[in-house]
């Protein structure tokens, strides 16, 4: 065998040239499978904590998968392309309904509706009565309220906006509460939670009584197992809602849109900012060095339509709070 030396002669050892194209290949299927990712944890009711965790960030690999599909697009990859795309279309499908409103009725008696996770006894009590007063809220509700919490709220001024009120507050996490300008009746507190889930009937005027729940089932980092079984749960307090009548529950969830165990919960209720169009409204982590990423509390709606959700600070809290402008058209 003949050995040549390529550097006889003056020659250079050549060295395959770096492909960009191939490397952007590479890359854009990277966020192709990342996108089908999205789509398959968008679906799953696995109780495993890592995957209830991971998909909390379906929305991120959704739009992963959109980006690999405009690479492979790019790179004029025909065949490749038609695949990425059809996954991103399926993927896009997932997120439109956060992005799609829902058709306002041209009847109906209009309530504005808070949810807030106040941190124990971190929100800032001027700070929150001041959201309450300049957004108009009639209904509240309030998770994490500690005595010391409401004890503060009360001196700030809550009590003269919503005078009317069904509170179990706690220390650390499990207190709930139920403020409201209308009078309150058929007050419950439902046993065997974690946290206190409270109910109670309003009496709104032009209308008359409304449900209304204030729910905080426990996160996936207490269980997963424990996790899914309260979500059920509070499935069963949601379905046990009075069919008479429209029933509006805030709560923080400890879930996402994407979770479907979260989605179980819709069957007669909608999630407002579903139902208003508003696309993400992340409200946790507010008191880290990242901004707000997930989107756990939410205000479900029965028996109406809400036409604007948005997001407010609280200064002290770790949660944006949720304002819901909601249409209540009855059962």
């Amino acid at each position: 065998m003949r050995l040549i030396d390529p550097m006889k002669n003056g020659g250079t050892q050549r060295v395959p040239p770096f492909s960009v194209r191939g490397v952007l290949r590479v890359v854009s299927w990277l966020a192709v499978g990342a996108g089908a990712a999205g789509i398959a944890l968008d679906f799953v009711r696995l109780q495993n904590t890592l995957v209830i965790i991971l998909v909390s960030g379906v929305p991120v690999l959704v739009l992963a998968g959109v980006i690999g599909f405009v690479g492979l697009s790019l790179l004029q990859r025909g065949r490749e392309a038609a695949v990425a795309g059809v996954l991103a279309l399926v993927g896009i499908g997932t997120q439109l309904p956060l992005f799609v409103a829902s058709d306002v009725p041209d009847h109906g008696v209009r309530v504005i509706v808070m949810q807030a996770n106040v941190l124990f006894d971190g929100a800032d009590p001027n700070a929150f009565v001041r959201q309450v007063r300049d957004n108009h809220v009639e209904i509240l509700t309030v998770d994490e309220l500690t005595p010391g919490a409401a004890e503060a709220f009360g001196k700030a001024g809550l009590g003269e906006l919503l005078p009317y009120r069904y509170l179990e507050p706690a220390t650390f996490a499990t207190g709930t509460g139920i403020y409201s300008r209308y009078p309150l009746s058929d007050l419950v507190s439902h046993d065997g939670y974690l946290m206190n889930q409270l109910s109670a009937s309003i009496d709104v005027p032009r209308l008359g009584p409304v449900t209304v729940h204030a729910l905080h089932p426990i996160q996936p980092l207490y269980g997963s197992a424990d996790w899914v079984s309260e979500l059920n749960r509070v499935r069963g307090i949601l379905d046990r809602s009075n069919l008479r009548q429209p029933a509006i529950a805030g709560g923080d969830f400890n879930a996402t849109f994407d979770h479907a165990q979260f989605r179980a919960l819709l069957d007669r209720f909608e999630d407002a900012t579903d139902q208003a169009g508003a696309g993400y409204l992340l409200t946790y982590p507010t008191d880290k060095w990242i901004a707000p990423a997930v989107g756990v509390d939410h205000i479900l709606v029965s028996g109406g339509v809400a036409t604007e959700v948005r997001t407010v600070d609280l200064p002290g809290s770790d949660h944006r709070a949720l304002v819901a402008t909601v249409t209540l058209t009855g059962t």
